[in-house]
């Protein structure tokens, strides 16, 4: 209810971040490939014993469960217009190292990579059988800038932090949609962080806690500019920008 829109914009980076990347109302190839890997998962006949390290796992059970493809495909992947923006997020700031936290079934993978073939994306998911579709989504849609990191985050994350020899240009989280390792990853990912990152946040009003967290990354010392797009947030360290919230429509 607080968002508005490109009127009485005073930030000059915000304002074209908004007009030409948030607000493109454009096609490019890339789309309908992905897009048609998706409706193949929608109509995938397949079901895989999935473990949940997330706050999934509080809502549907403890442990394993046997869920459908296509309703991962439907409920858990990214919905096109949110995987679109992150696509033209990645094709506007070109960074060369990316982080996906919450890999699923690859749609949002394939959008972070296909968008400049440059560039590296590490993915991370908990679950071996999502991972393995993830995987057969790569290999269809010739993906080859893709580095799918298996196992607990809580594991995986420091690890291959501590072994990348580049710092993180952009970092899009979705692995645990709860307070404490939500601020966790954050501040992991920060220490390879610089002033020009970008880092996504999703689902930030999901619930209490996503918006708990929200509300103290954007307090963070090293944050200077967010954008608070209800279902996704924006997080910049742009030392020499103005220090300021913006909610806008999208």
């Amino acid at each position: 209810m607080r968002s508005g829109n490109a009127h009485g914009l005073h930030s000059p980076f915000v304002f074209g971040l908004y007009t030409t990347v948030i607000r493109h109302s454009g096609q490019y190839a890339a789309y309908a490939k992905v897009e048609k890997r998706r409706q193949a998962l929608l109509a995938s006949r397949q079901t895989l014993e999935v473990t949940d390290f997330g706050a999934g796992s509080q809502v549907a059970g403890a442990g394993g469960r046997r869920r459908a493809v296509r309703d991962i495909a439907r409920h858990a992947a990214k919905a096109p217009r949110l995987a679109q923006l992150l696509f033209r997020l990645v094709n506007h700031f070109r960074p060369a190292t990316i982080l996906e936290l919450g890999t699923s079934l690859g749609l949002t993978t394939a959008y972070l990579a296909l968008a400049d073939s440059r560039n590296q994306v590490l993915t991370f998911e908990g679950c071996l059988n999502t991972a393995a579709v993830a995987r057969q989504t790569f290999a269809e849609l010739g993906i080859q800038n893709v580095r799918l990191v298996e196992g607990n985050l809580d594991t995986t994350l420091p690890a291959t932090l501590a072994s990348l020899a580049q710092p993180l240009d952009f970092v899009f989280f979705d692995g645990n949609h709860r307070y404490e390792p939500t601020l966790r990853y954050f501040e992991q990912c920060l220490g390879r962080a610089h002033e020009d990152s970008v880092f996504v946040l999703d689902d930030i009003h999901w619930s209490a806690e996503m918006e708990r967290a929200w509300e103290a990354i954007k307090a963070h010392p090293s944050v200077t500019v967010t954008i608070d797009l209800f279902y996704v947030g924006l997080v910049f360290f742009r030392k020499k920008q103005r220090r300021e919230d913006f909610w806008l429509r999208y």
